[in-house]
């Protein structure tokens, strides 16, 4: 993998020294070349952003490695593709401006509002930690004891808890998202954790009312089981997990500096591929020959993005992020992802690449799904001979 790596950056700099020896008329005493009008600058830097993603997305899926069950191979895929887009980035940067340029003007944006995006976080997250919890306390004292009608306070409880999710975790972060306008980062960060806090408070209820009801006595959980199980990487609730004896600080460090490469990377990419094709989009007069021309000019290089920001998203959560708290945590149980690089089907795909959330889908809502589907039938059975 490593040699047709290196013959492919062989190459792609011989392309690069060709063309650029082919942009200067003659030799003068500059150290650059004339400077390019804009149109020319602009079709310079697509070209070359363009040719390099194009070069690294065919190499990944021509690759024998592909075919490797193992990280590693989508590991240096992501480090050959930095690596080339690096030298695009310098190679543009030099020829445009003789100097590299850093602007970090829209990825100051897609962060903005942090203090807001902050606040919210810690509401949302207190009250995780307290409703569900507070109100799973009282309603297990109803079952036992003294107490009558259970099934009255199981409807009650039910409905405050249902209640608390739809308006407390459902409409209250999306309403602060709307009315302030988040931009998209912010936006995004809310509406994850919101889904993920909704998500840890059903499987934290399910299960130990599960338990509760076949247990002879209330059985309560510690708060610090249910904290702990608030920022561990998995959606499954239970008592306790398998725990690693050790930290190693080493790793979380790297994990948490590749989710920020990662970060900057994805910037870039929007950045060199995205912002000059519709730039200069908007300094033309609109109408529907702009259109049809800049939709149509899109769709490949839409289509290459599209797959960088996959993969990197996959590899920044799923892989660093994950492993870094779970390091954090000691939470010994690594699986959020299988080999999804080699599905050779849509349903195998949505199995292996989340494993998180797939098992959460799995036993509270397909197997649920599942048990009141054949609870509805049996009884469907036994009131059909009353009917005649």
């Amino acid at each position: 993998m490593m040699r047709q790596f290196d013959s492919q950056v062989n190459d792609f700099m011989d392309c690069l020294i060709e063309e650029s020896a082919s942009l200067e008329p003659a030799p003068i005493p500059a150290v650059f070349s004339p400077p390019l009008s804009e149109k020319e600058r602009s079709k310079l830097r697509y070209c070359h952003s363009f040719y390099c993603c194009l070069m690294i997305v065919c190499l990944f899926f021509c690759s024998e490695l592909f075919e490797v069950n193992h990280i590693r191979t989508i590991y240096h895929m992501f480090i050959a593709l930095l690596i080339l887009f690096i030298l695009s980035t310098l190679v543009v940067d030099f020829i445009d401006e003789g100097r590299l340029v850093l602007d970090f003007d829209l990825l100051v944006y897609a962060f903005g509002q942090s203090p807001l995006v902050v606040c919210t976080w810690i509401c949302m997250f207190l009250s995780v930690l307290l409703v569900p919890y507070a109100l799973f306390h009282l309603w297990s004292h109803t079952q036992y004891g003294s107490y009558s009608h259970p099934s009255l306070y199981n409807l009650l409880f039910g409905s405050v808890f249902l209640l608390y999710q739809a308006l407390g975790l459902g409409f209250l972060p999306t309403y602060v998202v709307v009315t302030n306008s988040l931009p998209p980062a912010s936006c995004f960060i809310i509406i994850l954790e919101q889904v993920r806090l909704m998500m840890k408070a059903h499987s934290f209820v399910r299960e130990n009312t599960l338990l509760l009801s076949t247990g002879p006595s209330p059985v309560v959980p510690q708060v610090s089981q249910y904290f702990y199980f608030l920022f561990a990487p998995t959606l499954i609730y239970r008592d306790k997990y398998p725990r690693n004896p050790v930290i190693r600080w080493g790793y979380v460090a790297t994990k948490l500096l590749q989710v920020l490469g990662c970060l900057f990377y994805a910037y870039y990419v929007f950045v060199r591929l995205c912002i000059p094709q519709f730039r200069s989009v908007s300094l033309q007069l609109f109408d529907l020959k702009a259109m049809v021309l800049c939709v149509f000019n899109s769709i490949l290089p839409g289509k290459i993005i599209f797959l960088l920001v996959l993969f990197l998203g996959f590899f920044a959560f799923l892989h660093c992020w994950l492993n870094a708290f779970a390091e954090m945590l000691r939470f010994a149980d690594r699986m959020f992802y299988k080999d999804w690089w080699n599905s050779t089907s849509f349903a195998n795909y949505y199995r292996t690449w989340n494993v998180v959330v797939h098992d959460w889908l799995y036993y509270y809502v397909y197997r649920d799904f599942l048990w009141v589907s054949v609870k509805m039938h049996e009884s469907h059975k036994t009131c059909m001979p009353l009917m005649f």
